[in-house]
């Protein structure tokens, strides 16, 4: 099971994560995303837990926890909408968009489909 933990502290390590995650089971992977130009953390990161039962409790026992004075969000992760999918989702409705200008500009322009042809 993929978890999402938000506002933690800025200094807080993978270790760190892995420690408060581990009273729950198994912890499969640990990652604290970091900022590429600064190279601090972002604050946030994500657990993969091997067993879901053990990410829900770990969820339920966690979530608003004060960790360093700050309280913790933990809940399931979402699914990751990564920039591929949104270039693809750009390039078709670009596409789509297209091929209604290329219609509109037949019915602004009456006559035989002969005539619109390049080439």
């Amino acid at each position: 099971m993929q978890i999402y933990i938000g506002n933690l502290p800025y200094d807080f390590t993978e270790e760190e994560l892995r420690e408060m995650f581990d009273q729950f089971g198994e912890v499969e992977s640990v990652k604290i995303v970091m900022d590429k130009a600064s190279g601090s953390s972002k604050g946030f990161g994500f657990i993969e837990m091997e067993r879901k039962s053990e990410g829900k409790d770990a969820i339920q026992v966690l979530d608003q926890s004060a960790v360093r004075g700050r309280n913790i969000r933990v809940h399931a992760a979402r699914p990751r909408n990564g920039r591929s999918q949104r270039s693809k989702n750009k390039r078709k409705n670009h596409d789509q968009s297209d091929g209604e200008q290329q219609s509109s500009s037949a019915d602004r322009f009456p006559g035989k489909k002969e005539d619109l042809a390049v080439g």
